[in-house]
């Protein structure tokens, strides 16, 4: 039995059918890599900026569409697609850019929603209005911000060269939802400086904003960084898989159960992890924790909303939905 809120459950609640993000490239910067704010990016941070890179290969969304389309379709068909715009940050371009790139994704063939990953600092009201009104806009079914947060501690946040500070990610998140954006959070467990208290601080400053959905993440060190090279010099070690199940055992009662987990693991591109090598066994960890949870007699929201019982729509879509249209 599931005791989290899955992205999976949300998507077939939606959709009445299992929905597959195919991450794209747009060719996005940052201030974070361009000079604006920095030229190191943040020390987790690799050449790709966290995506597949296939925009660096010369091809376009359409191209990195059909490709990712195609290899899901030979396994299963019977799925629907979202784009995700995954690589760098995706708002920070001019907001006649943005508009066009929403349109340009509306018409990849299939594609029912969209998900755009960027910073907190690259977002303004014209922006945003531009992602609250693209549902109308373009038809896209769903639409979902993806914002780094990564810490609500802002010498943590100074620490790993992020670049703007805890006030601003909590602003962009509220004004995102005051608008009817679906925001998805990300967290990161693990980073430099921080223990199990200072993440868990972090996981209830979040829940206590208006998110829809949450992303856990374990600090995974991919070659070529600042923490490859911390890590290398003996001034970091990452989470053994163990701390992490714990830390995420400790997290996820605390967050209320309306809010969709997207994700509880990070998942490294092929050939980039440097460490932990526990980081590209995502089944097994899901396993731990599914175990650890059932062990503990925890779910997602016992100690926040729902203490009484784990919710039995965490296991199947449920038949109105309305706990998950919150938040």
């Amino acid at each position: 039995m599931v005791r989290w809120h899955t992205l999976a459950v949300w998507f077939r609640h939606r959709f009445g059918i299992r929905v597959q993000k195919i991450p794209l490239d747009a060719g996005a910067s940052c201030p974070n890599r361009d000079g604006s704010l920095s030229r190191r990016g943040c020390i987790f941070c690799d050449v790709h900026g966290s995506g597949s890179g296939l925009g660096e290969q010369g091809l376009d969304l359409a191209a990195q569409w059909q490709r990712w389309h195609d290899k899901y379709c030979t396994t299963d068909p019977n799925r629907r697609f979202m784009a995700y715009l995954q690589s760098f940050s995706n708002t920070y371009v001019t907001a006649d850019r943005l508009q066009a790139l929403l349109h340009e994704i509306a018409a990849l063939p299939g594609c029912c929603g969209l998900a755009v990953g960027t910073r907190p600092d690259c977002l303004d009201a014209r922006k945003l209005d531009i992602l609250a009104s693209a549902r109308q806009n373009t038809g896209l079914e769903e639409i979902w911000l993806e914002l780094g947060l990564q810490s609500a501690h802002d010498a943590t946040l100074a620490r790993i060269n992020r670049g703007h500070n805890a006030t601003c990610a909590a602003q962009a998140v509220q004004e995102s939802a005051a608008r009817g954006i679906l925001v998805c959070g990300h967290l990161m467990a693990g980073l430099p400086g921080e223990n199990e208290n200072a993440f868990l601080e972090s996981v209830d400053w979040a829940a206590a904003l208006p998110l829809s959905g949450l992303k856990l993440h374990n600090v995974f060190i991919p070659r070529g960084t600042e923490l490859a090279a911390l890590y290398q010099s003996g001034a970091y070690a990452p989470l053994a898989r163990d701390e992490y199940v714990d830390m995420l055992c400790a997290a996820l009662p605390r967050i209320p159960s309306h809010i969709v987990m997207h994700r509880l693991q990070s998942d490294p591109p092929p050939g980039s992890l440097l460490a932990p090598h526990w980081a590209l066994l995502k089944r097994p960890l899901m396993t731990d924790l599914l175990r650890a949870m059932h062990a503990r007699n925890i779910w997602q929201g016992c100690r926040a909303d729902v203490p009484d019982a784990r919710p039995s729509w965490y296991d199947a879509p449920a038949t109105t939905g309305q706990h998950m249209l919150q938040g």
